[in-house]
């Protein structure tokens, strides 16, 4: 019984130590500006070009489907 009542009296004495060394001040906010963000577009066709490659590449895999002749 008295290692339970060390235990708890050290949990006790560690939670309210750190509850008190957490509570001090806390550090002014910083404010910034906010930052602009560009983003340059290309043109509309070099964002059609890696879909079409990929359609392309799938009709072929699903066009060429070779069948096994024993």
């Amino acid at each position: 019984m008295t290692f339970f009542k060390r235990t708890a009296a050290v949990t006790l004495a560690a939670t309210l130590g750190a509850g008190t060394a957490m509570a001090g001040g806390m550090a002014p906010a910083i404010e910034m500006e906010p930052v602009e963000v560009v983003e340059e577009t290309g043109g509309s066709s070099a964002n059609l070009i890696v879909p079409l490659i990929l359609i392309a590449l799938i009709a072929a895999a699903a066009g060429s489907s070779s069948t096994v002749q024993e």
